[in-house]
């Protein structure tokens, strides 16, 4: 999930600007034993049990679509994928869908497919596996990339490894709002207002985003629901000649494979969704549970930083929290050098904390980065907030906040409608994350002046008649807390929970050798892990 600090929490991470959304870690993060159930994962996952059970009761059910596919999307079915080599060794196609699936004479827009077929090292070939990163947002091609060299090479030689990314997102009819200058204003906007000024600046900011959405992508901001996605990926299904949709998700994508599973649940093949995203819950609670999440995987931060020496928090977690919530606090007033045109403010310096939570293998860079704001240098914070935001040496921004808002914004209705609900909903945001709340409060604004009302609504998706889904919970996962992932498995007809006790956003292919054994073993043969089992 990535969260993106100035963009919604909405439909999943909501990674997901948080900034709201959830994507795996990036690539360039990559991403055992077995023991008793975990504690819970903390604050957000305690919080979730309950709200993810009462939610689950009241919401509507995803209904499936027909079995058989209509007439009129028949020649999207029959159209035939002509694969280029790419990306030395990849294969490459385009493929076409209706913009509109109501209307489908309405026009098509386009989608970039990438596979790598597999390798056939001493295993029978299964098929292809559809993996997404998350977001929304997050670019499945350049992750099916990733995948294709990263997996395990049991995964890699039994299956083709197909990426596509989602309407809206990166290659394929990408959603456009702001230019890269306007986008580095954006980015550093005060989301901690405390004046009736500061707040007018940050309406503002996001109403001049939302228009320039519009102005940029014009229809296309309708059709770009996690539901329409879901219904694109059958299309690749059929296209690549599976008669069952092998899937791997992770954050953001665990809705989307669960929205596809909801939506055509006989054509459910292996599917595993990692850092799972419940569905039940409404952009409120989604926000609140989530910085708790955050808060938790700070509180792990800060204790693994207390035990080493020169850590520039302090030598207590409790000493840390202070700490962190002083640095933030000056940076609001007296923002730092980066040896750039662009200081280092608290909103900017707070996505450099908040990106580092998503990898454990990141802290080390966040104790140097805060040991250089100490010193009155924000250029290692600085570097971490532009990874975030997917920011590139020569200033120019990936569409991954634009699509993130897009289809959030289109899943479920804003958070907040106003500032005064805002101000009403500060003490929940505050109780659930201490340092972080308060600036994902007013993140929840975003959708409130979107130029598109949304189609979705929280909803529970029990997916009759799939076969054995894999819901993979981390307990300590900042973007999607742990609560989420036991909500999901619960509530799908055929979900079965498999728990990592340890930190980090996802938790395949990141280094647990008993989390991706049980994976492994069941995207090669089926075969789910045992009820309640936890890996270490």
């Amino acid at each position: 999930m990535k969260v993106l600090r100035r963009v919604v929490t909405a439909s999943v991470v909501l990674a997901g600007l948080t900034l709201s959304g959830c994507s795996a870690p990036a690539p360039s993060s990559p991403g055992a034993s077995q023991s008793s159930a975990p504690g819970a994962g903390g604050q957000g996952a305690t919080s979730g049990a309950s709200s993810s059970t009462d939610a689950a009761s009241a919401a509507p059910v995803l209904q499936p679509l027909p079995a058989a596919i209509p007439a009129e999307l028949q020649h999207y079915y029959a159209q035939t994928l002509s694969w280029a080599g790419c990306d030395s060794g990849f294969q490459c196609a385009t493929m076409k869908v209706p913009l509109d699936y109501a209307h489908p004479a309405d026009g098509d827009i386009s989608l970039s497919v990438v596979r790598r077929p597999a390798t056939g090292q001493g295993f029978k070939r299964l098929g292809s596996l559809l993996v997404n990163p998350g977001g929304p947002g997050g670019s499945a091609v350049d992750y099916a990339e990733y995948a294709a060299s990263s997996y395990p090479s049991p995964v890699r030689a039994s299956y083709d490894i197909v990426g596509v990314d989602p309407r809206g997102v990166a290659r394929s009819s990408p959603i456009s709002c702001l230019t890269d200058k306007q986008m580095d204003a954006y980015t550093a906007t005060d989301t901690t207002p405390q004046t009736q000024a500061q707040i007018d600046a940050l309406v503002a900011a996001d109403k001049s985003f939302a228009q320039s959405c519009a102005q940029r992508s014009g229809k296309l901001l309708s059709h770009v629901s996690t539901v329409d996605s879901a219904r694109d990926m059958d299309v690749l299904r059929g296209l690549l000649g599976d008669a069952k949709l092998n899937y791997l998700g992770k954050s953001y994508g665990t809705f989307l494979g669960a929205t596809y599973a909801g939506l055509f649940p006989t054509r459910v093949g292996n599917m595993v969704l990692d850092g799972a995203i419940d569905p039940t819950l409404g952009p409120l609670p989604l926000n609140s549970e989530q910085a708790g999440g955050f808060e938790t995987a700070f509180g792990a931060f800060a204790n693994d930083c207390a035990h080493r020496s020169g850590c520039p928090l302090g030598g207590t977690q409790a000493q840390a929290g202070a700490k962190i919530d002083e640095l933030f606090t000056a940076w609001n007033t007296h923002p730092l050098s980066t040896g750039t045109s662009r200081p280092l403010d608290e909103a900017l310096g707070m996505t450099g904390v908040i990106a580092a939570m998503y990898d454990q293998g990141q802290w080390p860079q966040l104790r140097l980065a805060l040991t250089q704001a100490e010193r009155g240098d924000g250029s290692g914070l600085l570097a971490l907030s532009d990874q975030y935001y997917e920011r590139d040496p020569s200033g120019h921004y990936s569409n991954l906040m634009y699509a993130n808002a897009a289809v959030n914004c289109l899943d479920l209705p804003a958070a907040a409608s106003d500032p005064q609900q805002v101000e009403q909903q500060l003490a929940m945001y505050q109780k659930a994350s201490p340092h972080f709340g308060t600036s994902l409060a007013w993140s929840g604004l975003t959708c409130a002046y979107w130029p598109v009302k949304p189609t979705g609504e929280a909803h529970t998706i029990p997916a009759h008649g799939a076969g054995p889904i894999l819901v993979v919970g981390t307990t300590r996962d900042p973007a999607t807390p742990y609560a989420w992932a036991q909500a999901l498995a619960g509530q799908l007809d055929s979900g079965v929970l498999l728990s990592y006790d340890g930190d980090g956003h996802t938790a395949y292919a990141r280094g647990s050798d008993c989390v991706d054994t049980a994976v492994n073993l069941y995207l090669l043969s089926g075969r789910v892990p045992a009820k309640g089992t936890v890996c270490k």
